[in-house]
């Protein structure tokens, strides 16, 4: 099976093939376990080799398209985050209180107020203003540095179809803390 080539044997053709083929296998297999069941179409056992390899692929570029999309969601949550932290040094250096900031981000709302402690007003309202204009509160939390009370609130909109104006909840929460 094998010829001499000098001191070293070196396999022929066929064996060399064969060789091949089981590498391919293996390595076929590999890949295949490390997608997950329930991204084949229908059982793994049930899929020619070259199918899995094209589930394969497929699952490699739905990742890819995910992984575009959270680096767009996070730089948006960077711009945001470095917004509100312009927001709040403004608010440091004297801008006239209460102030609100209402950040619409598709399918949820961001809500900063700030305000005096002189001057201030009750959460549960600006809560009932979020719901009625169609958003469900999932996180509030407040906080106070110096004579300044900090209120943030996350919303989820609960009919992503309708949606929330944002201008009319802005609108409502001037009133209530002005």
């Amino acid at each position: 099976m094998t010829k001499m080539n000098g001191p070293a044997l070196k396999p022929d053709r066929k064996t060399t093939e064969r060789n091949r083929r089981i590498h391919m296998k293996s390595l076929c297999f590999k890949l295949s376990s490390l997608i997950p069941p329930n991204e084949f179409k229908t059982s793994k056992d049930m899929l020619s080799q070259q199918d899995q390899l094209e589930q394969a692929a497929n699952y490699i570029k739905q990742l890819k398209e995910r992984i575009e999309e959270l680096k767009g969601r996070k730089e948006l949550a960077m711009r945001v985050a470095g917004t509100n932290n312009n927001l709040i040094d403004a608010v440091m250096i004297g801008l006239r209180l209460p102030v609100i900031d209402l950040r619409d981000l598709g399918s949820s709302l961001e809500v900063m107020l700030i305000s005096g402690l002189n001057k201030n007003f009750m959460l549960y309202e600006v809560i009932s203003v979020l719901e009625e204009e169609g958003a469900e509160v999932v996180s509030a939390s407040v906080s106070t540095v110096g004579d300044k009370v900090f209120h943030s609130l996350h919303a989820q909109v609960k009919i992503s179809r309708v949606g929330v104006e944002t201008s009319r909840v802005w609108q409502r929460l001037q009133e209530l803390i002005n």
